[in-house]
């Protein structure tokens, strides 16, 4: 009963919020209405994401509501979000979810009201609770920086001391799947791929988390470095985590000896990379996955269409590629170079 009146109080306050707005209740004649949803507005990761969201919608006359939580985390905000689309008559949702299982009855009440409703770079949990997910190919993003990895170390791979540097300890898909990729890509039996830290291989050290910040970095890779000294090659869940990382190693005089990889594009870690810091990262693109989004939504309005996934996959892939500016044979790549012009923040 408490929840009942919960979820009411929300519509109810969603509603009121819209009509005072003058949002009201979609007409036939009003341009159809997607909504994007993300964890927050700060975010370089999803203020290009709401970019691509804007120029799409623009392109195919369709009008775009954004929402995000206030912090990493904030499910409540994205709650009201979905609240507010529902009663704006929204054609379809798109959402990066904070919380992938707390938000499914929303999103299960979203697509009920008849909208399409797309996860962007983070599945929700069931993935099957939203109409498709539009994302990177994590697990082979990590492969790639794996494979880079264990090419340029060459016969010193056999003898690598690792250490890897996740999200939080929650093991989230993405978390898992960077992870996992990476280890495969670098010739690691990977034993169970849904769970971090059940390898055997003694040439791991260990694994820290850095909630994907670059303090998180810094504080976990000293954190392995008490355990292993000799760390020579770190995978980070993200460039940020990769930066503080750098500087842990620059402190006691391993920055120019010890291999950092990394995921993600973004245009400090872009430049992270010619400068020496990070050796490669994978870059995934947050514009197109917005971009794809709001397309597909404009499909389902026109025509009733669901996005399908890509071949052999669980979801719409969107994308990666690998960048370095020490290329490894065999394994295709851009320079940093070429990469600015395709990064972002």
């Amino acid at each position: 009963m408490r929840r009942s009146f919960r979820h009411a109080a929300v519509s109810a306050i969603a509603l009121a919020v819209a009509t005072s707005a003058g949002l009201g209740v979609a007409t036939a004649a009003d341009k159809p209405i997607v909504g994007i949803i993300t964890k927050t507005n700060t975010n370089p990761f999803f203020v290009k994401m709401k970019e691509g969201a804007e120029a799409a919608a623009r392109a195919n006359g369709m009008e775009l509501r954004s929402f995000a939580g206030k912090v990493d985390g904030d499910n409540d905000a994205q709650v009201a979000a979905v609240e507010n689309l529902i009663a704006a008559g929204a054609k379809g949702i798109l959402i990066t979810p904070n919380d992938s299982r707390a938000i499914v009855p929303s999103i299960e009440k979203a697509r009920a009201a008849g909208i399409l409703v797309i996860a962007l770079d983070t599945p929700l949990d069931p993935a099957n609770a939203a109409d498709a997910t539009f994302a990177t190919d994590n697990f082979l993003a990590g492969e790639m920086i794996g494979k880079w990895a264990a090419k340029t170390l060459g016969e010193k791979a056999g003898t690598a001391r690792i250490g890897l540097l996740d999200l939080n300890a929650n093991e989230i898909s993405v978390d898992v799947a960077r992870d996992q990729g990476f280890l495969k890509g670098f010739g690691i039996n990977i034993a169970n791929p849904a769970d971090i830290g059940d390898e055997k291989d003694p040439r791991i050290v260990g694994h820290d988390v850095t909630l994907g910040n670059e303090e998180g970095g810094r504080r976990a890779m000293e954190n392995l470095l008490q355990k292993d000294p000799t760390i020579s090659l770190v995978y980070t869940i993200n460039e940020p985590a990769a930066a503080g990382a750098y500087e842990a190693l620059r402190s006691v005089g391993r920055d120019k000896d010890v291999l950092i990889v990394s995921v993600d594009g973004g245009c400090p870690g872009v430049r992270n990379i010619g400068d020496g810091v990070i050796g490669a990262t994978s870059m995934q693109f947050p514009l197109l996955m917005a971009a794809k989004g709001v397309e597909a939504v404009k499909k389902f309005a026109t025509d009733g269409t669901k996005p399908q996934a890509t071949q052999g996959l669980d979801f719409v892939n969107t994308g990666v590629e690998l960048v370095t500016d020490k290329p490894a044979s065999g394994l295709p790549s851009i320079d940093s170079a070429a990469a600015l012009k395709k990064c972002w923040g």
